[in-house]
């Protein structure tokens, strides 16, 4: 059986990485249009699934070295990703004229995470 630690955290960082996924779409959306209400929605608690995979993060865990291993796996996931929310947020907010650029950065970063996600299931 698995352990549930892990289940419950990999839950929270796909929940992360789905509306980090959903903000960077979001602002490469053409205005012209507007965006699909569950791309929407999943940017929208982009804040509430930050905080709460930052709680998980934070945690010391003890265990079967595996389980240890793949939950601080995680939690390096989850530190790279808050690291690069906060770069794309402070370069949007200095030079709103690289929003594409900005975007993609924390594009590459989501998607070095679901690369090792193998690693952590």
């Amino acid at each position: 059986m698995k352990d549930q630690r892990i289940v419950y955290f990999r839950q929270a960082l796909q929940a992360l990485l789905e509306s980090l996924d959903a903000t960077a779409r979001i602002s490469r959306w053409d205005s012209t249009e507007t965006a699909p209400e569950p791309l929407a929605q999943s940017a929208a608690q982009l804040g509430e699934r930050l905080t709460a995979a930052n709680r998980l993060a934070t945690g010391k865990f003890v265990g079967a070295q595996q389980v240890v291993a793949s939950l601080n796996g995680m939690s390096e996931a989850v530190r790279r990703l808050d690291a690069a929310y906060v770069q794309y947020r402070e370069r949007i907010g200095a030079k709103p004229t690289e929003t594409d650029a900005a975007a993609m950065a924390l594009d590459a970063e989501i998607g070095s995470v679901k690369e090792e996600a193998e690693r952590w299931i």
